[in-house]
């Protein structure tokens, strides 16, 4: 099961919120080495897609990310591990 995996299966009347869920997600990335400094994470389009939730859900995930100060957005370039 993968991650995207788990976060479809998320109960989403439960007490987690899905944005939440992403950013940990992310962050667990961030954590294990798999995604370094200066790593560009993937775009909303696309993990939106992975997880099978609505780019504004993401949007959210990449702005709880961006106030753990784990990622900064450059407009028009994306967004990047720190």
């Amino acid at each position: 099961m993968t991650e995207g995996d788990d976060i479809r299966n998320l109960d989403r009347r439960g007490p987690e919120l899905v944005y939440a869920a992403v950013a940990d997600a992310v962050a667990a990335q961030i954590a294990s080495g798999e995604l370094k400094s200066g790593d560009r994470i993937p775009g909303e389009l696309e993990m939106a897609a992975t997880y099978g939730i609505a780019r504004m859900t993401v949007a959210r995930a990449v702005r709880e990310l961006r106030e753990r100060g784990l990622v900064q957005t450059v407009r028009g370039k994306g967004t990047f591990v720190l």
